[in-house]
C-alpha cells in the first residue's frame, strides 16, 4: 500500500486548473479552434478573478440549470454581485420563455416537494401525486402546464435575484475540454486526483506533447460519436421502443458513419457493439444483425454468427465462421469458430461433442480440497503445495502484466510516439491499438537483449521499479512483493521463453494481457503455472490460449480441476 500524504487544495484551485487548461489548449490547438470558441477564451479572460471563479464553478457542474438561493462559495467575494455581472456579460441567463426546449432539465433540479407545489401554484390538481415517483411527476407536469406559466413562477419578473439561471457557453467549454482530455471521459477532478496525492502521472516535457487531434473534423467526428453514444445510453434510461432506437442509429449512421474521420472510426465501432449487445439483450436478434454488420471490431463477427444460426441461416454463419477462421483477431474468435464447426459436424453425424474449452478441463489433473475453501479456492490450492514445501503465488494476469510495464516503460511513455497528449495521460493513446507494436517494435526488441545477462535485467528492473513505484501505469500493480516475485520468474524461465511471451504480449497487446494462469509455483529446481478451476467454474477461449502457446515454448503450465472432499460420515451403533 503507497501511503497517501494529506494534502489541502488552494481556494480557488478549480480557477487553476481551468486556466492550465485554456492555456494548454490555445498552444497545442490554436489552428483548431473557431470563432466562437477564441470569443469565448477571450471574453472569460476579462472577467475579474470572482466572476471567473463562479462561472466555472457552474461550468464543472453537472446539468445546465441551477438554483440560485443556496450558492455558497467561501472564495468569492459577494456572490450575488458577481452573479448579477455574468448576467449582464452574457456568460449566464436567467431562465425564460427561450429555454422551453430544455423544460425537462429546468424541472429536474426541482425535487419533488418542490414539483407538487409549482403544479399547485398553477391551479393543478395535485391529489395523489406525493405517491408517485419524481420522473412521472415531471412528465405530468410537461403535459398539464405551458412552460411560460412554469417559468412566471420559478423566476418572477419582480424578484431582482433570478432563482434559476442557465449557464451558457456549455459547447465552447465542452469543446475545450475535450481537446484537452481527448474524449468525454476526462473531467476537470483528476486535477485534483493528481494534487491530493492519489494518483501520479509520469512526467512530460510539455514541449514533446502532441495534439490528440490534428484537425478540426478529427475533433468534432470524434466528439460527434460520444454525444450519440451518450443519447443512446440515455434512450435506454427511459425505455425507448428498441425499434425507435433502432431507426435513430442507422438513421444517425447513414447520415455520418461513411465521413467520420479514422480517429474516430474505433470509437463508433465500440458504439455499434453496444448497441447491437442491447437489441440481443432485447431479444431482437433481426436488429441487432444490422448493427453487428457495422463493425469487425470483435465480438461483433461472433455475434453474427451466433445470430444467423439462430435465425436458421446455416450457409451465410458458416462462410462467416470460415472468415474468422482464416484470420481470427483473437482467441475468442479462433476458438469459437472451430468449436461452432465441430458443433455442425457432430449435429450431422448426430454425435456430442465438446468445446476445446471443455475437453482441457475435462482432461485435468484433479485436486480434492475441504469444501470450507470454496470461496477462495486458489488459497487452499496456495495451501496444498505449501504443505508439499513449494511456494505458491497468486499471480493471474498481474504478473506477467507488470513485467511487461516495468520491462517496456520508458518505451511505452515515450513521447515519440506521438501517443501522449496531455499531463494527466495515464497510458499512451494507442496503448491498445494494433499500432503500438508496429511504432515500437524496434525499440522493444533491442530491450529483450537485455534478458540474456541476469546481470543486466536485474540492474535494469531495480532501478525501474523503485524510481516509477507508484507512478500510474495501466499495466503496473504496484505492491511490495511484486519485485521479488519478478526475480523469481526471471530467475526460472529462459530468456527465449520470456522474450516469446512478452512479443505475443505485445501484438495485441488488448487481449493478452488477459487470460495467465492464476498461480505460480516452485522450489529450487522447479515451476510450474497453475490454472485453478472449481467444480462450478470454466476455462475461457484466452487462458487456453495461453496454455497452448505456453506449451509451444515448452514453459510449463497446467489447468487443476477441483473437487471437494466428501465428509466423513460417522456410523453409530445401538
Amino acid at each position: 500500500m503507497i501511503p497517501i500524504e494529506k494534502k489541502e487544495l488552494p481556494p480557488k484551485y478549480y480557477l487553476t486548473y481551468f486556466q492550465y487548461l485554456l492555456d494548454f489548449v490555445k498552444k497545442k490547438y490554436s489552428t483548431i479552434l473557431n470563432e466562437t470558441e477564441n470569443a469565448f477564451i477571450q471574453a472569460f479572460e476579462a472577467l475579474s478573478e470572482n466572476e471567473q471563479c463562479l462561472y466555472i464553478r457552474f461550468a464543472n457542474r453537472r446539468g445546465s440549470f441551477f438554483k440560485t438561493d443556496k450558492l455558497k462559495y467561501q472564495e468569492i467575494e459577494d456572490i450575488d454581485k458577481m452573479l448579477e455581472l455574468l448576467i449582464k456579460k452574457h456568460f449566464l441567463s436567467p431562465l425564460n420563455h427561450e429555454h422551453i426546449t430544455l423544460a425537462g432539465n429546468v424541472l429536474d433540479i426541482l425535487n419533488k416537494t418542490e414539483i407538487i407545489q409549482l403544479a399547485k401554484m398553477l391551479n393543478l390538481d395535485t391529489k395523489g401525486k406525493n405517491a408517485q415517483k419524481k420522473e412521472e411527476l415531471v412528465d405530468w407536469l410537461l403535459e398539464s402546464a405551458t412552460f411560460d406559466e412554469m417559468v412566471a413562477w420559478l423566476n418572477p419578473e419582480m424578484i431582482e435575484k433570478p432563482a434559476i439561471i442557465k449557464v451558457n457557453f456549455e459547447e465552447e467549454v465542452q469543446m475545450l475540454k475535450f481537446l484537452f482530455f481527448g474524449s468525454r471521459y476526462g473531467d476537470m477532478t483528476e486535477f485534483v486526483v493528481r494534487d491530493l496525492g492519489f494518483q501520479t502521472y509520469e512526467h512530460y516535457d510539455m514541449d514533446q506533447l502532441v495534439p490528440h487531434f490534428q484537425s478540426r473534423q478529427e475533433a468534432e467526428d470524434k466528439l460527434k460519436v460520444s454525444l450519440a453514444r451518450e443519447d443512446f445510453y440515455e434512450m435506454q434510461a427511459q425505455d425507448i421502443n428498441p425499434e425507435d432506437i433502432f431507426h435513430w442509429f442507422m438513421t444517425w449512421t447513414e447520415q455520418h458513419k461513411n465521413s467520420l474521420s479514422e480517429i474516430a472510426q474505433p470509437s463508433y465501432a465500440r458504439f455499434a457493439l453496444k448497441v447491437g449487445s442491447f437489441f440481443e439483450k432485447t431479444k431482437k436478434p433481426d436488429l441487432a444483425l444490422p448493427v453487428f454488420r457495422l463493425t469487425q471490431e470483435p465480438p461483433s463477427r461472433e455475434r453474427q454468427v451466433r445470430i444467423l444460426h439462430k435465425l436458421k441461416n446455416l450457409e451465410e454463419a458458416q462462410a462467416l465462421c470460415e472468415q474468422i477462421l482464416t484470420e481470427p483477431q483473437n482467441a475468442d474468435e479462433q476458438f469459437f469458430a472451430l468449436d461452432f464447426f465441430n458443433k455442425l459436424e457432430a449435429q450431422n453425424a448426430k454425435k456430442r461433442v465438446k468445446k476445446a474449452v471443455t475437453d482441457k478441463l475435462h482432461n485435468a489433473d484433479v485436486l480434492a480440497l475441504e469444501k470450507s475453501w470454496q470461496r477462495q479456492v486458489e488459497f487452499g490450492v496456495i495451501e496444498h503445495y505449501e504443505k508439499l514445501n513449494k511456494k505458491a503465488a497468486f499471480t493471474e494476469n498481474h504478473l506477467w502484466r507488470s513485467l511487461f510495464g516495468l520491462l517496456f516503460w520508458d518505451i511505452i511513455f515515450d513521447t515519440e510516439s506521438m501517443a501522449i497528449h496531455h499531463p494527466l495521460q495515464r497510458s499512451p493513446s494507442d496503448l491498445f491499438k494494433p499500432t503500438f507494436f508496429e511504432k515500437r517494435k524496434q525499440k522493444m526488441e533491442e530491450r529483450l537483449e537485455i534478458l540474456e545477462n541476469p546481470d543486466d535485467w536485474n540492474v535494469f528492473l531495480n532501478r525501474i521499479f523503485f524510481e516509477k513505484y507508484g507512478i500510474t501505469n495501466p499495466l503496473v500493480d504496484w505492491y511490495g512483493g511484486l519485485f521479488p516475485l519478478i526475480i523469481t520468474l526471471l530467475e526460472r524461465l529462459s530468456s527465449e521463453q520470456v522474450k516469446a511471451v512478452m512479443l505475443e504480449m505485445a501484438r495485441n497487446l488488448r487481449e493478452n494481457i488477459r487470460g495467465f494462469p492464476d498461480l505460480f509455483t516452485w522450489d529450487d529446481g522447479d515451476y510450474q503455472f497453475i490454472e485453478v478451476k472449481s467444480p462450478t467454474d470454466s476455462l475461457s477461449n484466452q487462458q487456453l490460449y495461453w496454455l497452448r502457446f505456453f506449451e509451444s515454448i515448452n514453459l510449463r503450465a497446467k489447468v487443476l480441476r477441483i473437487e471437494w472432499k466428501k465428509p466423513d460420515i460417522e456410523i453409530t451403533t445401538t
